[in-house]
């Protein structure tokens, strides 16, 4: 699982501080999202799509694994904690307390495109 914790502010100042979240990326689509305790989302993998979510508020416990085979894997994620999933990556995601974060994407979010990319299973209950 490829997650980057807490990155520190590249520039602080009086007037505050500068977080660089990504950079060098094509970036198709931005999401905002919003879940409640106790839900639980995603349950799917995407063909070509790559996405970093980025953790606003809250803490989510982040499960995934490979859709060739091997161990499920999970982390808890906190604000300021960012996960990287590529294509062909089952990922589910419980969210522990309501959480806000932002989901990068590669691909569009048109509805059409991502129900094309997308093939939900059930890698948490």
């Amino acid at each position: 699982m490829n997650i980057i914790r807490r990155k520190e502010p590249e520039i602080v100042d009086t007037r505050g501080a500068i977080n660089k979240i990504l950079d060098g990326i094509d970036i198709k689509s931005v999401l905002l999202i919003t879940s409640k305790a106790g839900t639980i989302r995603a349950n799917h993998y995407h063909k070509k799509d790559t996405h970093y979510s980025y953790i606003l508020s809250g803490s989510v416990e982040w499960s995934e694994k490979r859709v060739e085979g091997g161990e499920v894997e999970m982390q808890i994620l906190y604000a300021g904690d960012m996960v990287y999933t590529p294509p062909m990556m089952i990922h589910g995601v419980r969210f522990l307390d309501d959480t806000t974060f932002l989901v990068f994407a590669t691909e569009s979010r048109d509805q059409k495109d991502y129900e094309e990319d997308t093939v939900r299973v059930e890698l948490i209950k």
